[in-house]
């Protein structure tokens, strides 16, 4: 038999389809089986003949082929269940010279074997992406509760209470707090408490990400935007913080220029990726938090005044550790309980001295230092209680910084000792020893040093090579 181009013989076709693996069924305005194909009625248990002419929902258990033709809008990758099987099914409108006549459908798979078959081929897969999905929601929620909170001074239940309180609330919130306070602690507790909670939380920080990238660091940027762009772009963290809370620490740090950008986006409520035309809509709360004075820098120009009220919708003032009357003993307890953990211990306490010396120590750093000196102290330590020999140098010694000469109780230099040096030399001993002390509290990091002495960082920087600080 020869045929002629585009020439396919009917019973050909409906083979192909059959060998295709589809189940179609075609329906015209009033849901009225005009076609059905004989794989479709081996699955149903009919045959051709009873299901033409049928009401199609009469015919196919819980089937939406009326409606499709009624509507004309086509219904893709739709679950239908028919004889206890989850099957694909796809519905589309027969348009015929632009008018609705009806309606064609598939289903995918011949039988349950097939479905179960191409399930077990896939099953792998998508426990693997499940896997990696659930990696990434675990890399963006937040770990810390208000349980996690440990203080019973007065001062700081106060501000635990209140940030409880707002916690509901949908409005900014603004820490403010020296470093090592706990800021970010706080900011996880409020996500946590908040109705957002189920939604990432993503904390960055201001002052750690290069000017120049963080523009693309918070709202992504499209293909082709700058050399070394990504294929098909990156999400900047605002999309990925979408319905959930952005913690935007060190916001005084942040670049005018970036300032400008992120009112916008607070105003907005939308993101423009670098080199992209079109806005991405995001819904997120932010919480920021800084060590600086932000009044004195809008003052100054260095911060702007309008941001500032858009972020100085709810204020929390973290107190510092050595106003913490009575927390600090406190405090360490649970963290030697965290440590304790780390270094595979158990039964790790304070002797009384060492309490009485925590207590009476300024705690320039905060708990980031406590927890710092506790874990250099467990370090050194061979039973089960830390002494002061445990504790680091600038700990052992009287609260007074020290210099060339012996000290009296009251812990001043003797005139009588002391051997007399150029004013500049003993000046530069005592700038050394504070930049050493401003290290040791922060566990070796420069720039937080810096930021101790209310330094800047270049200067720091500058000083260490002088003094040969390493």
């Amino acid at each position: 038999m020869k045929l002629g181009t585009g020439k396919i013989p009917h019973h050909w076709i409906e083979e192909i389809i059959n060998l295709a693996g589809e189940r179609i069924v075609v329906v015209d305005r009033d849901g009225i089986i005009l076609y059905i194909n004989s794989a479709y009625c081996e699955f149903l248990g009919t045959s051709v003949e009873e299901s033409i002419g049928k009401p199609v929902q009469d015919v196919i258990e819980n089937s939406r082929m009326h409606i499709v033709a009624k509507t004309g809008q086509k219904e893709l990758a739709a679950l239908q269940p028919i004889n206890g099987s989850d099957m694909i099914a796809n519905r589309y409108p027969l348009m015929i010279d632009g008018e609705l006549v009806g309606a064609v459908g598939t289903v995918m798979f011949r039988n349950p074997e097939d479905w179960l078959l191409y399930k077990n081929k896939i099953q792998h897969l998508v426990e693997e992406v499940n896997y990696y999905k659930t990696k990434a929601e675990k890399n963006v929620k937040s770990k810390y509760y208000f349980k996690h909170l440990v203080g019973e001074s007065p001062s700081f239940t106060g501000v635990k209470r209140l940030a409880e309180r707002v916690s509901a609330s949908q409005s900014a919130v603004l820490l403010l707090g020296e470093s090592g306070t706990g800021k970010e602690l706080f900011a996880s507790a409020i996500h946590n408490n908040s109705t957002r909670s189920t939604f990432p939380f993503v904390p960055i920080n201001c002052a750690s990400i290069p000017e120049h990238l963080l523009e693309s660091e918070l709202f992504g940027y499209d293909e082709g935007a700058f050399t070394g762009a990504k294929k098909g772009g990156k999400k900047g963290q605002f999309q990925i913080a979408d319905h959930g809370t952005i913690f935007l620490d060190e916001i005084g740090d942040m670049p005018l220029v970036m300032q400008g950008k992120l009112l916008r986006v607070l105003q907005e409520r939308e993101i423009l990726p670098v080199g992209g035309q079109k806005s991405i809509p995001v819904d997120v709360r932010i919480i920021a938090a800084t060590h600086r004075n932000l009044e004195k820098m809008v003052e100054e120009g260095t911060f702007r005044q309008d941001l500032y009220y858009r972020l100085n919708v709810i204020k929390i003032e973290i107190p510092p550790l050595r106003k913490r009357i009575g927390d600090i003993e406190l405090i360490s307890n649970n963290l030697l309980k965290k440590l304790e953990r780390e270094f595979y211990r158990k039964g790790i306490k304070l002797s009384s001295e060492v309490v009485e010396r925590f207590n009476q120590h300024k705690w320039q750093g905060n708990i980031r230092e406590l927890e710092n000196v506790l874990e250099r102290s467990i370090n050194v330590l061979d039973g089960d209680t830390i002494e002061i020999s445990h504790l680091p140098l600038y700990l052992r010694d009287d609260e007074t910084i020290s210099i060339p000469g012996k000290s009296n109780v009251n812990g001043l230099v003797s005139d009588q000792d002391m051997p007399v040096q150029p004013l500049k030399e003993t000046l530069a001993q005592v700038e050394k020893q504070a930049m050493l002390q401003a290290l040791s509290i922060t566990n070796g990091n420069k720039l937080e040093a810096a930021r101790l002495l209310e330094i800047g960082k270049s200067k720091f920087y500058e000083k260490c090579k002088i003094y040969s600080i390493h």
